[in-house]
């Protein structure tokens, strides 16, 4: 069974990311308006009438702002655990009972035929979470908006067939930019974002295993450009020794326009 992932915006302007197993379809996050993302589920050839579910990282409304509006208009079920749904409850009005729905950080659920793991993450949210998804021989995991990744995480994303890791920002461009200190601060710290840096130390552990296809995730648009991004990860793999390109791969999303489309069937990416 093949999976198809595309990450329809990524950034501090919007979070939205599809996967689809063909019986099966999410979203993840909804932090867009619904009519932008419709628009952008068109270019795929999807549709909201087919999404099974919203599943929601965390509270901030970069992730949040479309998600009413679509379940609402299209009758989704959404997924949050207790305490995001505590604090995006009063930002996304009136939703069905029948589409509130919970679960619980580290214990898996279903929808459908797709398994979901939802993992603790370091970032200034209620309780927010990275996602791993399993479907027969493939494993999809998410893990945008955390500080620093932990060897929890890294457990939790090891073996992935397809990874999502944020690559934030460039240290220094932050260092020296026009955000004022408190910003920067938070963003550096450990309940921020993850810097490129960050992102190649973290994929250079997890070299060696099963994951060979990597997205980065949530780009900076004042403290980032994405070849910036892509060149620091891809020089600390080869300065770890790993051939980029052919022990892993690594992609770029972008705020304002779609990744590519990925067809993911084991340890197949394409």
């Amino acid at each position: 069974m093949t999976i198809r992932f595309c990450a329809l915006s990524s950034g501090s302007s919007g979070n939205c990311l599809f996967l689809s197993t063909g019986k099966t379809s999410l979203l993840v996050d909804a932090g867009l308006s619904g009519k932008k993302i419709e628009q952008l589920m068109r270019t795929i050839e999807a549709s909201p009438r087919s999404i099974d579910a919203i599943l929601v990282t965390h509270d901030h409304i970069d992730h949040i702002s479309g998600v009413g509006v679509l379940s609402r208009r299209f009758d989704i079920p959404i997924y949050a655990n207790p305490l995001t749904w505590q604090v995006m409850g009063g930002k996304i009005g009136d939703v069905s009972l029948k589409n509130t729905n919970q679960f619980y950080t580290s214990k898996e659920f279903y929808i459908a035929d797709i398994c979901i793991r939802s993992y603790p993450i370091s970032h200034d949210a209620a309780d927010p979470v990275g996602f791993t998804f399993y479907s027969r021989n493939s494993k999809i995991s998410i893990a945008n908006d955390l500080g620093c990744v932990t060897p929890d995480v890294e457990q939790e994303i090891r073996d992935s067939s397809f990874l999502m890791l944020e690559s934030n920002h460039d240290t220094e461009m932050l260092k020296v930019g026009s955000y004022p200190w408190h910003l920067k601060r938070r963003i550096a710290g450990e309940m921020g974002h993850l810097s490129n840096e960050d992102a190649g130390n973290a994929l250079l552990r997890l070299a060696g295993g099963s994951t060979k296809a990597v997205l980065l995730g949530h780009l900076s648009k004042e403290n980032n450009y994405p070849p910036l991004a892509l060149e620091t990860v891809k020089s600390i793999l080869v300065q770890g020794g790993i051939e980029v390109g052919r022990e892993m791969n690594i992609d770029l999303s972008f705020r304002d326009k779609i990744s590519r489309v990925y067809t993911i069937n084991g340890q197949e990416v394409y």
